[in-house]
């Protein structure tokens, strides 16, 4: 897809219709995730699978060989920051959310990801900026604002 459909995709979902908002978010996730096409899909898909099957090691094997294969993957970058995040391993999982953000900078989910790894290392500052630079691509989060206003009352 060229980078005019994302910048429209990215323009709707700072619009005030919610239908709008949610179709262009499913676009922009789909264009992310069919980046490197059927097979990182599959690898990604497969790694999900090996997750919920709370087999992490495995997962994070097939994730990292991805990324070895195709560094500028963003979106198997974003899957391993999941995945670390979702074991508990914010420090790792920061450094691919950052990894997401330096290939793909309007990566809402890679900046939610960081301000969720921040605020449970209760670095809350740093986890209201992250928060704050999503709401910028993604203004009508509403889970981004709650977050926010949690993170500012721990802070207080």
């Amino acid at each position: 897809m060229d980078s005019l459909s994302i910048r429209s995709l990215l323009e709707d979902l700072k619009n005030a219709d919610a239908t709008v908002r949610e179709q262009a978010t499913k676009k922009l996730w789909r264009i992310w995730f069919q980046q490197k096409g059927i097979y990182g899909l599959e690898k990604i898909d497969n790694s999900q699978k090996l997750l919920d099957a709370g087999e992490t090691t495995e997962a994070e094997k097939v994730l990292s060989q991805l990324i070895e294969e195709q560094p500028d993957f963003a979106e198997a970058w974003n899957r391993r920051a999941f995945l670390y995040y979702s074991i508990g391993d914010y420090q790792r999982s920061l450094a691919d959310c950052q990894m997401v953000i330096n290939l793909n900078p309007v990566h809402f989910g890679a900046l939610h990801g960081m301000g969720l790894c921040y605020a449970a290392l209760g670095k809350y500052r740093e986890a209201i900026q992250a928060f704050q630079n999503a709401l910028k691509i993604q203004p009508y989060s509403v889970v981004n604002q709650k977050l926010i206003l949690e993170c500012t009352f721990r802070i207080s």
